[in-house]
């Protein structure tokens, strides 16, 4: 009774400390590696035909445009159209990378295997978002070394390129996130990426210039912190924005941790999640 009585003790004080700040690293990063393994299973799907789609936006409007589009912010159309065409690929493929997956363990009736595990709500998080980061960096690199080795655009600013990148592929992995908490059936979560990811990622310069737009659709865009994602990519790799990169980068950066402060919620709760 006495041994027993010890190794409660020491299970308690465990958890104690578990609770107050000690972190499951083994935890988190199986959920990560989970993600990850998940998309690369199916990769012609999840990899190789956003490639596809990216290449063939950059050639039709390469052939149906470019030509008479001319110069834009000082460089060819192309070059211009390029990192728009990048960050457009890396958030869907974030989105599409956590939404999915909670979606897909809710109908199957197989999300309690993911909240069984001793995992806090910021460990659940944060395994889900590095699933997302890690394929939108996929496709990132990918389109990246077409644009530099196939297109010669070259990347002016790296790091701003990177930073943008990687903030993009998080504010969407939560948006993500939050899509697959709220949708309960795949028609739903349809509905979400149909009226809501891809407007906004369309309608936020990809292949425009911001500037050229009349009032006040010039104002809506700049409340579309999408735009900000393009923009910024777009300094990175061209050294041209319609807005300045430190003011995007506070957008995102505050975008991006109000949503993930959403997510934690949700997850601490178990909204939409529990029976």
């Amino acid at each position: 009774m006495q041994g027993t009585g010890q190794q409660i003790g020491t299970h308690s004080s465990d958890m104690g400390i578990r609770r107050f700040g000690r972190v499951n690293w083994l935890g988190t990063k199986t959920l990560a590696e989970r993600e990850i393994r998940r998309f690369l299973s199916v990769w012609s799907q999840t990899l190789a035909a956003p490639l596809i789609t990216a290449g063939l936006f950059l050639t039709v409007f390469a052939l149906a445009i470019g030509p008479a589009r001319g110069d834009v912010m000082g460089v060819p159309f192309i070059h211009f159209l390029a990192p728009g065409i990048l960050m457009m690929t890396v958030i869907q493929n974030a989105f599409a990378n956590t939404s999915s997956s909670i979606v897909i363990a809710k109908v199957q009736g197989n999300i309690v295997d993911t909240l069984m595990p001793p995992l806090s709500a910021g460990e659940l998080v944060t395994g889900y978002v590095a699933g997302g980061i890690a394929r939108g960096l996929f496709v990132a690199l990918a389109i990246g070394a077409v644009m530099v080795f196939v297109l010669g655009t070259g990347i002016a600013h790296p790091l701003w390129a990177l930073v943008f990148v990687l903030l993009g592929a998080t504010m969407l992995s939560a948006i993500g996130i939050i899509a697959g908490v709220f949708a309960n059936k795949f028609d739903q979560m349809a509905a979400i990426t149909n009226f809501l990811v891809t407007p906004l990622s369309f309608l936020s310069g990809t292949f425009y210039s911001v500037e050229t737009l009349p009032e006040p659709m010039r104002t809506i865009t700049h409340w579309n912190p999408i735009f900000y994602l393009i923009d910024g990519v777009r300094y990175g790799i061209i050294g041209r924005s319609d807005s300045p990169p430190e003011l995007g980068l506070a957008v995102c950066a505050g975008f991006t941790v109000a949503l993930l402060a959403i997510c934690w919620s949700w997850f601490r709760r178990g909204y939409r999640l529990k029976p």
